[in-house]
């Protein structure tokens, strides 16, 4: 299927690996002019020279913080019209919230929610105006089914839910939509790190904690960063225009529930 957004500027943050790099990579091989965003400019740089060479299509990037107002700022130098945004970045560390200070909130606070709300207040009114944007963020499916040791997350990223619910509503009628997209246990570092924290608050071999959880999908394996950035690529898509203000759950199967 041709998405039909050839020629179209998007913004991918926390590009340089993980599910940042998969929604980058389907977006390149959409002939999108990419940029991507990191903090690492050697992994950056390398993501972006592999993405070329997959794709045909090498994206631009820019090293930069994008939870600070001056990483934001560079970034928007280098791409100050996007018609797609995804925002995101790296979750705050699990823990005990007995032990979380009000700094590490604000951290949290900045990082899954404020920073996102920023650039789509940056982003959005251009996105108006040319009657068309798509705007992506990718949050957690801790969203739906939160548990007590990623609690910085489960606030941060559920107070930008209700925000891009809002919004969605507001500017549906100029062809630019909203949505979230809500990971499950994805192959990525971050898992890894979530699985080792797990493995060692209960003397667990690692390979048997990762199993623990992987026992928990019903489809038996972690999600691959590749069939993620497929999603949000079409979410971007020309396709997608009656699809906004919406939450999608990529997870094999593991929420329950039926909403």
């Amino acid at each position: 299927m041709d998405l039909g957004i050839s020629g179209k500027k998007a913004i991918v943050c926390g590009a340089s690996a993980g599910l940042g790099r998969g929604a980058a990579t389907a977006l390149a091989a959409e002939g999108v002019d990419v940029v991507i965003a990191a903090r690492d400019p050697d992994r950056l740089k390398a993501a972006a020279q592999a993405i070329g060479a997959e794709t045909g299509n090498e994206p631009k990037w820019v090293s930069a913080d994008v939870t600070t107002d001056e990483g934001r700022t560079a970034l928007l130098a280098a791409c100050p019209a996007p018609d797609i945004l995804i925002n995101n970045a790296g979750g705050p560390p699990p823990g005990d919230f007995r032990t979380w200070s009000r700094a590490d909130w604000i951290k949290a606070l900045d990082a899954n929610m404020l920073s996102a709300i920023d650039l789509i207040r940056q982003t959005i009114d251009g996105m108006i105006e040319r009657r068309f944007g798509r705007i992506v963020s990718i949050t957690s499916h801790m969203v739906k089914a939160p548990v007590g040791m990623l609690g910085l997350s489960n606030g941060a990223r559920s107070g930008l839910t209700g925000f891009v619910g809002g919004v969605a509503r507001d500017v549906a009628q100029y062809g630019v939509t909203l949505n979230n997209v809500l990971p499950g246990q994805f192959d990525t570092d971050r898992l890894k790190s979530n699985h080792r924290a797990f493995a060692a608050a209960r003397s667990l071999d690692l390979e048997a904690a990762r199993e623990t959880f992987m026992r928990q999908i019903p489809a038996r394996r972690f999600g691959d960063p590749r069939e993620f950035g497929a999603a949000c690529a079409f979410l971007c898509s020309a396709h997608a225009g009656f699809i906004t203000g919406q939450n999608l759950l990529l997870d094999g199967g593991q929420f329950p529930g039926l909403l």
